[in-house]
This record gives C-alpha cells, structure tokens and sequence, in this order.
C-alpha cells in the first residue's frame, strides 16, 4: 500500500530533443529537497508514448539511482502488449524499483477479462502493482469489480484513479480496501475526504511542498489546513491541464528556470493566450 504525495516526474529533453538525464537527476533532488514521498517516471506527465525501449529503461534506471532509496519509486511501465509490461516491470524491480504503475492497456481496448489477466501476469512478477486508471487516454475503464478482483492480489495493493469522479471512489473503496491515489490534482482533496489516500500529482513537479503539506494535512485529519491548502492552489492544480499534460506543467518549470521547455511532436508547445493565463497564475501563486 502506496499513501501519501507523488510525483509524475516530467523527462526534460536538451535543445536537441534528447533526454537531459543531467537534468533528470537533479529534478529528483528538488523533489527529495522538497519533501516528496516517491517519484513515478515514465508515466503520461513524463512522456512515455514518445520516449523509445532504451530511453524508458534508462529513465528509471536513473531516478532509483539518483533517489539512492531515500523515497520510493514506483515506475511506469505499462504497455497495450502485456509481453512488453512484463518485460518492462522486470527491468524496474531488477533496477531497484520499489513498486510498478500500470496502465490500463490504451487503443486496443480489452475486456475486462482481458484487463484482468493482463494485470494478474504482472503483478505475478512480485513487484508491488499500482493499477492506472485514466479512461480519457486508453479508451477503456477498469471496472469496479475488476479493481475488487484484482485487489484479491497479494502485490496489487494500489490504485491511481484518474477518471474524473469521486463517486467512484466510494464505490471502489464499498467493494475492498485498496489504497487509493488520486491521478487528478484539482480531485486530490474531494477524493481524500472519501478515503483516498494521496496523489500521484503533477502539479508538485513545480510546488512539492504545497502538494506534501496539503495530501498530509488531510492524512493527519487535519482538514481545515488541507482545505486551505486546496484553495490557495486549486488554480495551480487546474490551471497546469489547460493544454495536454504535460505542456503546461514543462512550460511552467521552464518560466521557473528547471528546465528547457522542449517537448517531442506531437506534443508542441501551447498557445500564447494559454501561456498568459498559466503565468498570471504562477505569478500570484509567487511561484516564478
């Protein structure tokens, strides 16, 4: 079981579009620095779909070195080719990796039994499975009662839940007691106050404090701080998906000086209304 603040690190790219691990390791220190309870490389916010095989096993073969166990990794390594996310998730647990985010198989849209003999064959690798569940991207849900299902799995302890409904917690949490992240940052708190457990954020690439202070108020009961906390970043938190993640949250930590804003095509960077809007917010948020 996974509880707390996570970070869905971005890939920084160089001026030539090649990955920055320099930079890469340094991004883990600021969110070591910033009191972060583990990093998730190679998820949608780090640009998985355009980074090749050698690129995303080095990504995390770089974040669980440079982390040197002081929080926890858990890796993304999820495929629509169940061979390929197993052979991924066996990198990651030889690598160092202290768990696996695995997303629900995208464009292929399997049933649910195939989702569930898609994640049982890897968890049956004995690396600890956070379940992804973001239907906007794959085009298929996992359903409550596969989670329920999958839940009966010694090492599937954890799920990410990104589809955009608190209802769908209760419901989840009404059929086992997995251990739930929020994978939405302006739901993190509404998620929380029914049983949630934290987030997986990216909004915390850029304010990892204020995400850590928020998600641990709420896990002390301390919910008028967590409250506070909420609405003093809620711009923040919805502000950083008014273009594809990750665009704005890489145009955000470049306008801080991280990083160099390079994506990979199709990804481009947002318009210049949109990078208004995302500035202001950041500027009276006293972020840049």
């Amino acid at each position: 079981m996974f509880k707390g603040a996570y970070t869905a690190i971005v890939t920084p790219f160089n001026k030539k579009g090649e990955v920055d691990y320099r930079k890469l390791r340094h991004l883990v220190e600021l969110q070591i620095k910033g009191g972060i309870d583990g990093i998730v490389p190679v998820g949608t916010t780090g640009e998985s779909p355009t980074l090749d095989y050698d690129e995303h096993r080095k990504v995390i073969e770089t974040v669980v070195e440079a982390a040197r166990k002081r929080i926890v990794i858990i890796a993304g390594t999820g495929a629509n080719s169940t061979r390929e996310a197993v052979e991924l998730t066996r990198f990651a647990k030889e690598s160092g990796a202290d768990a696996t985010l695995q997303v629900a198989p995208y464009y292929n849209k399997p049933s649910q039994e195939g989702l569930a003999r898609h994640f049982l064959e890897v968890a049956d690798i004995g690396l600890p499975v956070v379940l992804y569940n973001i239907p906007g991207r794959t085009g298929v849900e996992i359903a409550v009662n596969t989670v329920a299902r999958l839940a009966k799995h010694p090492k599937i302890t954890t799920l990410k839940e990104a589809g955009g409904s608190v209802q769908r917690v209760s419901q989840i949490l009404d059929k086992c007691n997995i251990c739930i992240l929020s994978g939405d940052d302006p739901l993190t708190l509404p998620m929380m106050s029914v049983g949630a457990k934290g987030v997986i954020s990216v909004a915390s690439n850029i304010a990892p404090r204020a995400v850590v202070e928020m998600v641990h108020a709420a896990l002390a009961g301390n919910w008028a701080r967590a409250m506070a906390m909420h609405r003093k970043y809620f711009r923040l938190f919805t502000d950083i998906f008014i273009d594809t993640n990750p665009v704005p949250i890489k145009a955000a930590m470049a306008m801080k000086g991280l990083l160099e804003e390079q994506y990979r095509l199709p990804l481009c960077p947002m318009s210049k209304a949109l990078r208004g809007l995302l500035a202001k917010t950041l500027r009276d948020l006293k972020i840049i």
